[in-house]
């Protein structure tokens, strides 16, 4: 499939890009009608003042909409975890911090639910739907079947090339009896939590928002602050990963932007998400540069993904699929943690 056709562009188009002139309603096209608003911002130069800051041709404005989102998602994530920590200690006496799949599970749920009460308000806010934000598009579940298989053969083939290179080898089997399967569907919820969560966050809500509302220098600028950032926090080498794919992505995206490509938008909110998705990992313990790097640059395998299959399914099971062959089944330290429960 040619990446440049896909039913992404049926859905979002950028706010920087002019905005077609409308058919008569009766010759309105149906999915069209079906994809947008129940009714279509006028075009904002229409707007004066204050409105005109806030609303654009697709109604409120992308940054707006990010920092509502953001905002409502940390409100929620720290009277959920709150509300959860005080259950785990006042009721069930139990202690928190292990790398275990029942706090896993917790934490995750937290930040799925979180980004799923912020993204349904701010849906209510631009009158779309909460599978607009790349939730849709054809054969959802044979995508999302796909990923799950090509994360967990994309982690073995790592693993068997780490083994026969002589870096890596095996121990006797961790787990025995029912504990196998039932650390297993444990650890599976888990990860398939996380998968919500991150894809969610990165792959749906910023990547769908951002397109239709990102041109090369506001992408340029959020990812000189996010180095900036990086600079003056210093979190250890593993921030060169960051700057490796914020340079990569800088003079691709800066010819789109010259030659005034018609999906540039798309491709520029790419490189904000890859780059931001390597920034939240270097915050993890046991990341090097390499590992930042490969978050990042998975990051935006993840956003072709988008682009091939018109939806983030795909990507939330290569991302599920990934974390639980790499924690549970081969056992290995995720972002430097090992798991209570794994398999060899």
């Amino acid at each position: 499939m040619n990446p440049l056709d896909n039913p992404l562009d049926k859905r979002i188009a950028p706010e920087i890009q002019p905005q077609l002139k409308e058919a008569p309603p009766t010759e309105a096209a149906p999915e069209l009608l079906a994809l947008t608003p129940a009714a279509l911002t006028p075009d904002a130069k229409e707007y004066r003042g204050l409105r005109w800051v806030f609303i654009g041709s697709q109604g409120l404005r992308a940054g707006w909409s990010v920092l509502i989102f953001v905002v409502l998602t940390l409100l929620f994530m720290v009277t959920l975890g709150t509300a959860a920590s005080l259950f785990v200690h006042k009721v069930l006496h139990a202690k928190t911090g292990s790398f275990t799949p029942v706090s896993a599970i917790i934490q995750e749920l937290i930040e799925v639910l979180s980004i799923l009460v912020a993204g349904a308000l701010v849906a209510l806010i631009e009158r779309r739907r909460i599978l607009d934000y790349n939730l849709t598009g054809p054969r959802r579940f044979v995508h999302f079947l796909g990923g799950l298989t090509a994360g967990f053969a994309a982690l073995s083939a790592l693993v068997g090339a780490l083994a026969l290179g002589g870096w890596i080898h095996f121990g006797p089997v961790a787990l025995s009896g029912t504990h196998i399967f039932t650390f297993a569907a444990l650890w599976g919820v888990a990860f398939l939590l996380t998968g919500f969560f991150e894809e969610g966050t990165f792959r749906c809500y910023l990547q769908f928002t951002l397109t239709r509302g990102i041109n090369f220098w506001w992408a340029l600028g959020i990812i000189g602050a996010v180095c900036v950032d990086l600079v003056l926090t210093v979190r250890g080498n593993g921030v060169w990963g960051v700057y490796a794919i914020a340079l990569l992505g800088l003079l691709p995206c800066l010819l789109l932007h010259i030659k005034k490509a018609p999906r540039a938008a798309f491709w520029q909110a790419s490189w904000v998400t890859s780059t931001l998705f390597g920034f939240i990992h270097t915050g993890n313990s046991g990341e090097n540069w390499i590992g930042i790097f490969a978050a990042a640059a998975i990051g935006f395998v993840f956003c072709v993904s988008v682009r091939l299959t018109g939806s983030a399914w795909w990507a939330i099971g290569c991302h599920a699929a990934w974390d639980w062959a790499e924690t549970y089944f081969y056992g290995a330290a995720d972002s430097g943690l090992v798991a209570s429960g794994h398999y060899l």
